[in-house]
């Protein structure tokens, strides 16, 4: 069975490079929604800038020393050598001291790690993103990487939702996004009064598109329950399970299968994930404690 995961960027032959953080300064930092903001950061050693590289999907681990380190997605462009975003989420340990970090403050980052979306297969492909809340994140180093090589690639869509229009990723972004022939479709679950466009979930608004399953991968990242019903619905509308890739972060922690919180069948999410093609994935999927 063929598998989408890469091979971590590490030199592995030397356990302890693994374990080993890599210092770097947070230089800005973006609110990005309640409870969300994106940390930018440079490494103090600039050897490690020039040498770090990653692909779109891959996560880091990112360490404060007194308080542990947690998996987190890598939100930037590839190509953008100068310095790296991550998107992060206020809700442990970990992350709530994030949130307590200033600029100018040192982190450690160990990375990258994890298995990334299959640019180079979806090339003369229509490419089809259906995410929803902090889905959005992992997602936004592929777009980065299609609009730089955007004749490679056949129509995209972008098909983007959260909780309400406060809750939105990067909404800075999406003009620059239509700009480079990406259709950028969003919705929001509650609409209020200074809302105008889609009120309602991802997964619903597919009957609006029209999708060739013959030529079409479909992309999906966000709330477990959204990627369920994505899907369902791209199946629904003959896309091959082939064509369609999942990335999973559920308690991912240690981010070398060594603590198993991640485990889903006989996949650890941290190590052969946490981008999945969704037949190697679609005999669990669906399996309570799996």
């Amino acid at each position: 069975m063929t598998t989408t995961a890469t091979p971590i960027q590490n030199d592995i032959s030397n356990p302890g490079i693994l374990l080993r953080p890599k210092w770097a300064e947070v230089t800005e930092i973006t609110p990005e929604a309640d409870g969300i903001a994106t940390y930018w950061l440079r490494f103090i050693n600039s050897s490690d800038q020039q040498e770090f590289h990653f692909n779109p999907g891959q996560f880091n681990m990112l360490y404060l020393p007194g308080f542990g380190e947690a998996a987190i997605s890598i939100s930037s462009d590839p190509q953008d050598h100068e310095k790296l975003g991550h998107t992060i989420r206020f809700v442990g340990n970990v992350t709530r001291a994030v949130s307590r970090l200033k600029v100018g403050d040192v982190v450690g980052l160990r990375g990258p790690f994890g298995s990334c979306w299959p640019m180079s297969e979806l090339e003369g492909k229509d490419v089809f993103i259906a995410c929803g809340g902090i889905g959005l994140p992992p997602l936004r180093p592929a777009i980065y990487k299609i609009m730089r090589n955007r004749e490679k690639y056949g129509k995209v869509t972008l098909l983007y939702g959260a909780r309400t229009s406060s809750d939105l990723m990067f909404p800075r972004e999406y003009e620059v996004w239509r700009k480079a022939q990406i259709d950028v479709e969003v919705t929001v679950d509650r609409g209020d009064a200074n809302w105008s466009g889609r009120v309602g979930v991802v997964p619903m608004w597919f009957y609006h598109f029209r999708i060739d399953p013959r030529k079409t991968a479909v992309l999906t990242c966000g709330p477990e329950i959204m990627i369920r019903f994505v899907i369902f619905e791209a199946m629904a509308r003959r896309v091959p399970v082939e064509s369609i890739y999942v990335s999973l972060e559920r308690n991912m922690k240690c981010g070398q299968g060594s603590c198993g919180h991640c485990q889903m069948g006989p996949y650890f999410i941290c190590r052969e994930g946490p981008v999945f093609r969704f037949d190697e994935l679609q005999s669990f999927f669906n399996v309570e404690e799996f």
